[in-house]
This record gives structure tokens, sequence and C-alpha cells, in this order.
């Protein structure tokens, strides 16, 4: 009996006393709490990297894009025409704090043609190329429907003009004679060529010179999402008030390249004043004369990417001399004044004009 009320004694002691458990949680609570946040802050730099890798993927493949086409800036023009393979906009107003440039490239770049014409009825809108010139690309007659062309006239006439047309159909007898390409009435709607190319040329200046496939494409930053003289969901523009969007508008259609763009800067470098070297970078001049366009021969591109949202996980006042969370100066675009806590990721890149810069690209046959 003694040993049986001395373990029912023993039995009555286990547990724990409500000190104990309340003790217990609270170090189980602060556990908890602990682990949640961890757990919020690792959450909150994954989500700050993961739109980082965002902007820097979309910076550099519109980088890869514009420095790409630069470079085939003027391809397929004769000598005398490179004045209209590239012009740009210095600082264009669009009502914000950040005035980016323009760029607008042309030349023969994404699809090689480059035909004799026989002869050009310019009121008719035809052009007759030589026998068998068709038959010279493997392109179907259905290829060629809608393309801009541009038509350029003779080497031995004095007229620095040209027209860019859209074909509408081919007509040619079979074994490739009589070819011949159809053009809409009037000039490529939407299609405005660097250097106010326009056709004032005879048609029998046309006579003995080239029609060749065009491409326009300019270069460019819509900072609001809403862009004057553009329809929202009209021919790629997206609009609606969302900015920070960069285009490529190609022939008159507009394809968005990448988001979250804050400043798009171009410069430019060439011999304008013919002393036989390289005047360095500077920003694009209204005072240019046609003559000094020509002497182009490299760009420098500077895409500036800002994420969407403020870096949460960033503690503490940034560096005053790094501009991960503010705005910097390029080229002659000011700098904020504050930061604002996104992150930015700046790409510099330059290129050379290689059909500007190497006679192999036009000093070849007309």
């Amino acid at each position: 009996m003694r040993k049986l009320r001395t373990a029912r004694g023993s039995l009555g002691r286990l547990g724990f006393t409500l000190i104990e458990l309340l003790i217990g949680s609270s170090i189980m609570l602060v556990v908890i709490i602990s682990a949640l946040m961890i757990y919020s802050n690792s959450n909150q730099v994954s989500v700050d990297q993961q739109q980082y890798a965002e902007v820097q993927s979309d910076v550099r493949s519109a980088m890869y894009l514009v420095m790409r086409d630069a470079r085939m800036a003027g391809l397929g023009l004769p000598e005398e025409f490179n004045m209209y393979a590239l012009e740009g906009v210095d600082n264009e107003d669009q009502g914000g704090e950040v005035e980016p440039d323009r760029l607008v490239l042309m030349g023969n770049m994404d699809d090689p043609l480059n035909l004799r014409i026989q002869q050009y009825q310019g009121s008719a809108v035809v052009v007759t190329v030589e026998d068998y010139s068709f038959e010279q690309y493997p392109y179907p007659d259905d290829f060629y429907v809608n393309r801009p062309v541009l038509v350029l006239p003779n080497p031995a006439s004095m007229c620095r003009a040209g027209e860019i047309r859209s074909i509408t159909h081919l007509t040619h007898s079979t074994g490739g004679t009589n070819e011949r390409m159809n053009f809409s009435p009037g000039l490529a709607p939407g299609i405005n060529p660097p250097g106010g190319l326009s056709g004032s040329c005879t048609s029998n200046e046309y006579d003995g010179g080239l029609v060749m496939f065009v491409d326009v494409k300019e270069y460019w930053l819509d900072t609001t999402g809403n862009a004057s003289g553009l329809t929202d969901g009209v021919n790629g523009y997206i609009g609606g008030g969302v900015g920070g969007v960069f285009y490529q508008t190609k022939n008159g259609v507009h394809l968005p390249l990448a988001q979250n763009v804050e400043n798009f800067q171009v410069q430019y470098s060439g011999d304008l004043d013919e002393d036989g070297s390289l005047d360095g970078f500077t920003d694009w001049s209204l005072a240019w004369t046609l003559d000094q366009v020509a002497l182009i021969r490299q760009v420098r591109i500077h895409l500036l990417g800002r994420t969407a949202d403020r870096f949460v996980s960033v503690s503490g006042a940034p560096d005053a001399d790094i501009h991960n969370y503010r705005r910097p100066a390029l080229a002659n675009s000011p700098a904020a004044t504050t930061d604002d806590m996104h992150r930015r990721f700046l790409l510099e890149s330059m290129a050379n004009i290689r059909n500007l810069s190497l006679s192999l690209y036009n000093r070849g046959e007309r």
C-alpha cells in the first residue's frame, strides 16, 4: 500500500505548470515570428532581384536590335545617297521629366533586292526591270505584295531624291520576260524616311536607276504612354498611359521591344569638318547639312532601364556617387536630383556604321 501511494504521488506531480506553458509558448512564438520575418525578407529580396533581372533582359534585348540595325544603316544605298541612311532627334519633348532621343535608320536591311530599272512610268506607278531580274531572287510573287521599295535615279542624274512606294503585284511572262512591278497610287503611307527623302526627279531620270526593298526603322521611347498622333491599339501601339515602352517602328508598324525603359540617348561621330579624323561623339544637331550627315560613321547608344517598383529590400541611404537609385545624366539629358529607390540598369554600346565606313558597301556597281 505504501508503494502504491508513493507511485500515485509521483504521477500527480507529472506535467507543466501554467508559468512553464506561458514561457514555452512565448519562446515558440518568437521562433515562428523570426522564421516568418526571415521568409518575408527573403521573398522581398527575391521579388526585387526578379524585377531587376527582367529590366536587364529587356534592355539587353533592345540594345542588341538597335545596334544590329545601326550597323546595317545604308545597306544597298549608293554612295551619293548616304545622307539618307540615318537621322536623329535630340531630346524630344513628350511632356515628362525625361526627354529621350529618336533614331531613324534606312537601308535594305532584312531581305536583299537590288534591280536595274529599265523604264519607270511614274504616272502609271509601274516600273519595268530587265528580263530575268526576278529569277535572281528566290521570292515567290506573293512575297512582294505590300512590300515597300525605294526607287532611285540613274547614276548620271544630278537628282538626289527617291521614292518609297508599296508593291501591289508583279507581272511577268513565263520564262522571266516582261517583268514589271505595279505600285499603289501615291507613296507608301506611314513610312517617313530619314532626311526628308522624297521623289522630285523626272520619270526618265529613274530609267537606269535602282529599285530595292527598303526598311525604314525608327527607334524611340514612349515615356508617357500617350504619344501624340498615335491611337491606342492601332498598328501595334500600346498607349493607354503605359509609359516606359521602347519601340521599333518598322515601315509604319510599331513593335514594342522592351518595357520599364527610362531613357534613350544617341550620339554620333564622324569627320563632319573633313579634316581627316573623327570629331568625337556629339548629340544630333539640326544645323547639320545632308552632306555632313553623310559623313557620320559611328553611333553611341545609352539605354537606361528602371524597375517598375521600388526596391523594398534596401536599407539605409545609397552612396551619393552611384546611380542605382537615382536617374543619371546621359549625354545632354540631365540627372534627377533625388533618389527614388528604383533600381536602374544602364547599358552603353557603340557601333560602326559599316555600310558607310567601308567602300566595299558603297562603291559597287550600280
